[in-house]
Formats: structure tokens, C-alpha cells, sequence
């Protein structure tokens, strides 16, 4: 289906970027892995897709929040695959910033993760794009329409992601389609969660269970795959939380 293809995937070595991965490649893509520090990750799955088909992955290190980062991996990705026609901004930060608390730099990390890095990386490769009627995919959040306690600046991010999708998706058109997936409980963040605190989410979700990661990247192949008359629109893969009172 996407036999020809390349994508960049920003933060692709693990989670719901590694499921992207291994969707697109078994679509047939040749698939440009980013990663910040996760290089072990990164360069294990490159390897368990390389062992299925030559040439088909790379991997890619960069700091997001450097901008020279960004033509840097649309570059990439050309001498990787001679062309870039699938671009999925998935790399996030993500975590409390209570009022009160909350410094500048979280605010320039949550900020730069979430809004400023997909808007300029899509930037860089916007011309490649056009030429080749590529895609965007963003990774937004349910929490960009109704905010989670104590992440009020990671909230307003992706709140600007998803007006990034919409604003992409007029500016970019016709050559270029730009779509957002808004996960809701998907994989559990790590570290600072309580059962308490999973379970209480869980029981706010009509369908009682997290989607895991690969319905959210099956919820990216239907943006990348699907009718190619859908733009500007954010899919919220939630269980239903959404219309949840």
C-alpha cells in the first residue's frame, strides 16, 4: 500500500511511535526512525525491520528543541529514501506542571515538544511534501479540548497542536493533506501514576479499558491511508471519554 513511501516518524523508537513504525513499514513504507535518547530502542527496531526487508529503516538522533535539528532530518530522510512523503509529529513531553510550580523551562520544553518542533519540522518539509502530495499526522490529546488537573502547560500545547492542524491543513492545500489523532488513555505515562489514579480514569471511559498502542497506530494509518478527501480533521481514539460527563 505504501510500497515507494518514505516517513519520518519524530520519536519512534518506543511506545505509540514505535507502533507507528512497525504499521507503516508492514504497509510497505521505508521508514525514518527519530529519537532523542532512546538509542538503544531505536537502533533494536531498525534492526527488526531491516531483518525483514533491505533498506527499508534508519534511525536518527536529534534534540527537538535545537532548531537546526529540524532541516536536519528532513534532509535525512531524502538521503535516506530520495524523498519525504509521510511526516507524523508523534515526539512529546509530557508531565505536572502544578500552578504555582511551573518554571520556564518547562514551559520551553512542553511548548517546544508539542507546538514549536512539529510547526517548524512540518516547515522544513513542507516543499518535499507539496512535490510528492504527501502527509502530516500529529499526535494531539483529548486534553487539548478538555484540560487534565495540574498540566496546565502541557494542555496549552497541544491546544496549540491541534490549531496547528487545522491552520497546516488550509496552508498546505491541495498537495498536502495534515490530520491530528487525539489519544486518550492509550499507554500509561511512566513513573508518577498511581492504580488509584489508572483506575479512576478508567472508569470515566464508556469502553472500560485503555486502547493501547497500536489502536492509536492503526488511528495514524487511516489518516495516512485512508480517503485522501480528509483534512483538518483530529480523531479523538478515546474509548469514548470525550462525550464521557
Amino acid at each position: 500500500m505504501l510500497q515507494g513511501k518514505v516517513a519520518l516518524v519524530t520519536g519512534g523508537a518506543a511506545r505509540l511511535g514505535a507502533a507507528t513504525v512497525r504499521r507503516l513499514h508492514a504497509s510497505g513504507a521505508r521508514v525514518l526512525i527519530h529519537y532523542r535518547s532512546s538509542a538503544a530502542a531505536a537502533e533494536a527496531l531498525r534492526d527488526e525491520l531491516l531483518a525483514t526487508r533491505d533498506g527499508c529503516a534508519a534511525t536518527i538522533q536529534g534534540d527537538l528543541n535545537e532548531p537546526a535539528s529540524w532541516p536536519r532530518l528532513v534532509d535525512a530522510a531524502v538521503d535516506f529514501g530520495g524523498g519525504l512523503d509521510i511526516l507524523i509529529n508523534n515526539a512529546s513531553s509530557y508531565y505536572p506542571t502544578p500552578i504555582g510550580t511551573a518554571t520556564i523551562e518547562q514551559w520551553d520544553d512542553l511548548f517546544g515538544s508539542n507546538a514549536r518542533a512539529p510547526f517548524f519540522l512540518a516547515q522544513a518539509a513542507a516543499d518535499q511534501l507539496r512535490e510528492r502530495r504527501g502527509c502530516i499526522v500529529n499526535l494531539v490529546d483529548i486534553y487539548a479540548d478538555r484540560p487534565i488537573a495540574e498540566h496546565p502547560v502541557y494542555c496549552m500545547a497541544k491546544a496549540a497542536n491541534a490549531m496547528m492542524v487545522k491552520a497546516l491543513a488550509r496552508d498546505l492545500a491541495p498537495q498536502v493533506r495534515v490530520n491530528g489523532i487525539a489519544p486518550g488513555a492509550a499507554l500509561w505515562p511512566d513513573g508518577y501514576m498511581e492504580d488509584a489514579e489508572r483506575q479512576a480514569i478508567l472508569d470515566r471511559i464508556p469502553l472500560g479499558r485503555p486502547a493501547g498502542a497500536d489502536q492509536i497506530a492503526a488511528a495514524v494509518m487511516f489518516m495516512v491511508t485512508g480517503p485522501d478527501y480528509v483534512t483538518g480533521q483530529i480523531l479523538a481514539v478515546d474509548g469514548g471519554r470525550s462525550v464521557q460527563q
